[in-house]
């Protein structure tokens, strides 16, 4: 028991470091291997070393540290891995802009780069690559810690001391070994495929790096020119229009017929080699193995029919450019048609674009869009909402390219990923994801995992160039495997950051060595983390984790929602709407923050979030503070001393119906919370703490234990001190999870036995005492009974009023308690009249029935019957004015028939209001008569 006196209001800011320096300093977090026992234990989905904590953050801390503590408390040894993400197109992001702007100055000069002498700009193509790694860990160590220290604000009770980085040694020896393993095994493989590239980033994207959200757009209808009539081959063998050239106005003077395509994109149009229509579209059918000509090349290509081409876009025929779109690369592939890249890496035109060529992509379009026009090729432009795909990094629109890049062949890995799920060796929460986990890994394409980034994981494949050789090596070969050469080059791009994410569970505890903390902490056991990385990252690590180790990386996945605003919307800082939670610790402290998040979620439900839930859990913090302020100030001045209270009903001598009450519910309470946190309804948990704390310990136990506190036997004042002792204790175990600073702080100054609340053991759940709940809540039932005739006849708070109460059968219960009623009721002691039954019914009473007992509320005690009278007639008298006046309007034809629905609809509902109102009052005014 602490000897400091507790201040008066809990205050986070002289509470939360203090707190946290000393769990860590005294080993809390660190759990000691027991071969007898099985580990607990979380890898901490690592955030960007880019990043900032925000709001998605905080929540998955807030559940994960929840988890951690419970079973920390349960006695099991417990491992919160934690860690941080190398994030390579995040890192390019931030640094090439701080290039940009010159922001890095500092840290070049710090390496030893030359600066130049002037001011210009500098570009991650100044550097090169050497200089540029070496800037990005100068980056890292200055500014890759704030992540982690923002992290620990939150009360992130995790294992420093194993703390891990995706590009540290040991993780990247990790990545290359898996790479060598699946490379060996045919599961990793170079090929041309059409790919997402980021012009801005200048890389290749898997395809959930790309967003798509809805926006306005233009579609643009064309007319392609079809080969009968007036087209001719010229001498060259080429398919062109009659009239000449183009550009000149007149190109497809001479055609007479044409099929109309419409196209989001038209820059497009140059790497055109079909155009599709539905086979089922009678508008096309005929057309269906006949020829058109492309706009500007003038290239022959040929009308196809195909079932992806949906008849009602656009005009039901679309252009095909196998490309530079996946649907008609597809479709290209099915009908063998000709790939043709008309737009280079970085989003300018490129040789085959023809008179375009070198333009970039939306001048190209200005220009063709004008040309098409001028041709008399183009038919019209409407609005159109679609949604493109945007690098989910940097936000610059996608461009679909044919290149060659490294890819994990996925369905091998996909199949036991997909079976570990399903024979239930792994469980999703909520399990409605599991469906959606299948239909996507039942769906998945192969994983283009190579980025033409410098930081990261550089591939571990060196080609020869003697002999064209690939030699693929865990360490940096000297020579040729396959000719002994030594001119070898290694391939320049690195790893998608996703690929060491997804060994993240296993490299962490010292894969591929035989570590101790492989053998005994892997496989772990809860991955917990947002819905919307599912596929991202989970089930990459169920893949690799499953190829790598044989074993599937964690039994459970826990998924939370997303965070929205108030009002459901996305928070955006263009829509002003994001909150800090930096700046919410700061006002209301980590607990409030915490408390919110956790019981405001539901596993795998977006949670609107406001400020004013952020207060009332900060009031909840002050509240329970006041409480241990009341109890402990009882305890402080008879030295009270903490015994074994393991069964408090049989330490009591004679326990009293509020003891066997409280501590039934506290029991039951136990038991729910418990079950609740092994069932992953963590929100649920906390809410039912909050209501037992508020509603029942606060307001119910502590004001009735005031009668013994406050009385003149001191046994009774023993038994009410152990009772609110024990049960605050107890209550406090299941809250810490929630609010691990107030309730620490709190555990410190109570009677205690152990050094901290955050290793103290996990409560046990008693016997239940029915009895005592039932009766107990037929008293709180009475007394809320009077409460509300109290403050439905406005009687002032501290006056104490004249009850009759006819018990019948509950007679010796309410004898018994007669001073808790007396009490929390506020009643008069000596005008309270018990009985089992009442003679003559008193008149000029206010009667309530709860249950088999009547309560007789003399209204000469409660009020001024004179100007009660007065009051209600005024009332009276004005709701007839106003039911007049809601007759008159609904009896208006006029209002009837011009008036909206819904507005009738109110005045009916408002009529209908005054009616029964002036029911209720003539009814007290009656009962008010002499």
């Amino acid at each position: 028991m602490s000897e400091v006196k507790m201040s008066k209001t809990y205050d986070p800011h002289l509470t939360e470091k203090r707190l946290y320096d000393w769990w860590e300093a005294q080993g809390y977090f660190k759990p000691e291997i027991d071969w007898d026992r099985t580990p607990f234990v979380i890898s901490m989905p690592p955030p960007n070393v880019t990043g900032e904590l925000h709001l998605g953050h905080a929540i998955t801390a807030s559940i994960e540290d929840l988890m951690i503590r419970y079973h920390r408390m349960r006695g099991e040894p417990t491992l919160w891995l934690p860690g941080s993400d190398h994030a390579s197109i995040a890192t390019h992001y931030v640094i090439e802009r701080g290039l940009a702007n010159r922001e890095l100055d500092d840290l070049l000069e710090e390496i030893g780069y030359p600066l130049p002498d002037d001011d210009r700009e500098l570009t991650r193509w100044d550097l090169g690559r050497e200089w540029f790694i070496k800037l990005g860990w100068a980056w890292k160590r200055k500014y890759g810690g704030i992540i982690t220290d923002q992290g620990r604000r939150l009360g992130t009770s995790c294992d420093w001391t194993r703390e891990r980085f995706t590009l540290d040694e040991g993780l990247s020896r990790a990545v290359r070994e898996s790479f060598v393993r699946l490379h060996r095994r045919g599961l990793i493989y170079r090929g041309e495929y059409l790919i997402n590239r980021c012009p801005r980033c200048e890389t290749a994207l898997s395809d959930l790096e790309v967003e798509h959200e809805e926006e306005l757009g233009k579609l643009w209808y064309v007319r392609y020119p079809l080969t009968s009539g007036a087209l001719s081959l010229s001498k060259g063998g080429k398919w062109q229009v009659a009239s000449g050239k183009w550009g000149s106005g007149n190109w497809a003077a001479g055609a007479e017929d044409f099929i109309t395509v419409a196209t989001t994109r038209p820059e497009t149009i140059l790497g055109d080699t079909a155009v599709a229509v539905h086979p089922d579209d009678d508008r096309y059918k005929e057309l269906a193995g006949k020829m058109a000509v492309l706009p500007a090349l003038e290239r022959r290509i040929p009308i196809i029919a195909d079932e992806l081409v949906d008849p009602g876009f656009g005009t039901g025929a679309v252009k095909v450019t196998p490309g530079h779109d996946p649907t008609d690369y597809e479709i290209g592939q099915r009908h063998g048609l000709e790939i043709i890249n008309a737009m280079n890496p970085d989003a300018t035109m490129s040789e085959n674009a023809g008179p375009y060529a070198g333009l970039d992509r939306y001048e190209c379009r200005q220009r063709l869009v004008a040309d098409l026009e001028r041709e008399g090729l183009l038919v019209k432009v409407e609005d159109h909402i679609h949604a493109p795909g945007r690098c989910q990094r940097c936000g610059t629109l996608v461009e679909p390219l044919i290149s060659e890049q490294w890819f994990v062949r996925i369905k091998p890995l996909a199949e036991p990923a997909i079976e570990a799920v399903r024979d239930g060796r792994i469980r999703i929460v909520p399990e409605r994801f599991t469906k959606v986990y299948y239909n996507w890994m039942d769906n998945i394409r192969d994983w283009c995992i190579s980025r033409q980034l410098w930081w990261g994981h550089r591939i571990p494949v060196w080609y020869c160039d003697d002999c064209g050789g690939l030699t693929v090596d865990t360490v940096d070969p000297t020579q040729c495997e396959h000719c002994g050469s030594m001119s070898t080059r290694q391939d320049p791009d690195v790893l998608d950051t996703w690929f060491s994410s997804g060994l993240w569970p296993f490299s962490t505890l010292g894969w591929p060595d035989d570590t101790e903390d492989l053998r005994y902490f892997y496989p772990t056991s809860v991955m917990e983390t947002a819905y919307d990385i599912l596929f991202f990252w989970v089930a990459r690590m169920i893949m690799l984790g499953l190829e790598c180790t044989g074993e599937t990386p964690f039994h459970t996945v826990y998924l939370h929602g997303l965070i929205r605003d108030e009002k459901g919307e996305k928070m955006s800082k263009s829509k002003g709407n994001v909150v800090d939670p930096l700046v919410v610790m700061e006002q209301h402290g980590t607990d409030a923050l915490r408390f919110t998040l956790l019981t405001g979620s539901t596993p795998g439900t977006d949670m609107k979030l406001s400020l004013e839930r952020v207060e009332a859990s900060r009031n909840f913090a002050n509240k329970i503070w006041n409480a241990a302020r009341f109890v402990i100030s009882n305890i402080s001045d008879v030295g009270f001393r903490i015994s074994d209270l393991t069964d408090l009903q049989s330490a009591i001598a004679n326990p009293q119906l509020p003891d066997r009450w409280i501590l039934s519910r506290h029991n039951r309470l136990i038991a729910d919370v418990t079950r609740l946190f092994d069932d992953y309804n963590f929100g649920e948990a906390g809410r039912q703490i909050y209501d037992f704390l508020w509603g029942e310990y606060c307001d119910w136990f502590i004001e009735i234990s005031k009668i013994r506190l406050y009385g003149e036997h001191d046994e009774a004042k023993e038994a009410a001190r152990q009772v609110l002792v024990y049960v605050l204790d107890r209550t406090m175990r299941l809250l810490h999870p929630f609010m691990p600073f107030v309730t620490e702080e709190i555990w410190q100054h109570l009677p205690h036995e152990g050094e901290a609340l955050i290793v103290a053991p996990w409560p046990e759940a008693g016997p239940v005492d029915e009895a005592a709940e039932a009766e107990m809540a037929l008293i709180m039932e009475i007394v809320r009974a009077i409460r509300n005739a109290r403050a439905e006849y406005k009687v002032k708070p501290g006056q104490c009023i004249e009850a009759i109460i006819a018990a019948g059968e509950e007679y010796e219960l309410l004898s018994s308690q007669k001073d808790v009623l007396t009490t929390t009721a506020r009643l008069d002691a000596e005008k309270l009249y018990l009985a089992r039954t009442v003679g003559e019914k008193p008149t000029q009473a206010l009667v309530l029935v709860v249950g088999g007992v009547e309560i007789y509320l003399p209204l000469a005690g409660m009020v001024d019957l004179t100007k009660e009278r007065q009051r209600l007639t005024m009332e009276i008298e004005e709701v007839v004015e106003g039911i007049a006046g809601s007759e008159e309007l609904l009896a208006n034809e006029d209002f009837l028939a011009k008036a909206p629905a819904q507005v009738v609809k109110r005045e009916r509902e408002k009529l209908a209001g005054y009616r029964q109102r002036q029911v209720k009052l003539q009814e007290r005014l009656q009962s008010l008569q002499d």
